[in-house]
């Protein structure tokens, strides 16, 4: 009624149409529990469910009723289990479940435009510094998740780059490109832009998707 009311003049219209169908509310039971103090379960979810929302909010929304239990008797609330049960129902806030894909490391659709594989899937490397493979992965930790990047040359399978943070942004892949270029540079064995491909799967993110994997290795190497 509260949400109607406006819209079709008042109370006393809305009780009238659903006394006609069978429902009869008289608007003085209507004013009636307007009037009426919330209960104390009332007050006490009211002051729940904000803290709910926030611990679910926290943990990339993939918490369910256990754990955010387990949480709030981290944090020193006294909650039955069930009262979280019922009060993430009331909010639609749903845990993500086993076995079903939550978080993601691909950034961009299938129409998204990409630029082209110049490996044609032939990852085998004939010395060094020809051809490095980057993908980026993810680990669900206590306090949220953390993304891992990481750069491989296929011709030894070592891991010449890595880098980690708390998002998944352009940063994030390009911090373990540059960890890898100075890596060999420093041993001595400095990675030649026209030589080295720089290859990565659809899931990149969007400063290497923008880039071809030459003209990438050609801004940070500094090679025209």
């Amino acid at each position: 009624m509260d949400e109607h009311r406006d819209r079709f003049g008042g109370v006393e219209p809305i009780c009238r149409t659903l006394t006609e169908h069978d429902c009869s509310i008289h608007p003085s039971t209507y004013y009636a529990y307007q009037k009426r103090p919330m209960s104390a379960r009332a007050l006490r979810d009211a002051e729940l469910v904000p803290l709910i929302v926030s611990i679910y909010r926290d943990n990339y929304s993939v918490y369910g009723a256990r754990k955010i239990w387990a949480e709030f008797k981290r944090q020193g609330h006294q909650m039955a289990r069930c009262t979280v049960e019922r009060l993430m129902k009331a909010e639609g806030l749903v845990g993500a479940v086993r076995g079903k894909k939550v978080v993601t490391t691909e950034a961009a659709g299938r129409e998204a435009e990409r630029p082209p594989d110049r490996l044609s899937r032939q990852f085998v490397a004939s010395a060094p510094n020809r051809v490095w493979v980057a993908d980026f992965t993810y680990v669900a930790t206590r306090s949220g998740t953390v993304y891992f990047a990481f750069d491989v040359d296929t011709f030894s399978c070592r891991t010449v780059g890595w880098s980690a943070a708390t998002n998944k942004q352009t940063p994030l892949v390009l911090s373990a490109l540059e960890m890898g270029l100075w890596q060999r540079d420093r041993a001595g064995n400095p990675v030649t832009a026209r030589e080295l491909i720089h290859h990565s799967d659809a899931g990149s993110q969007p400063g290497l998707n923008r880039l071809s994997q030459h003209r990438l290795l050609e801004s940070r190497v500094g090679v025209r």
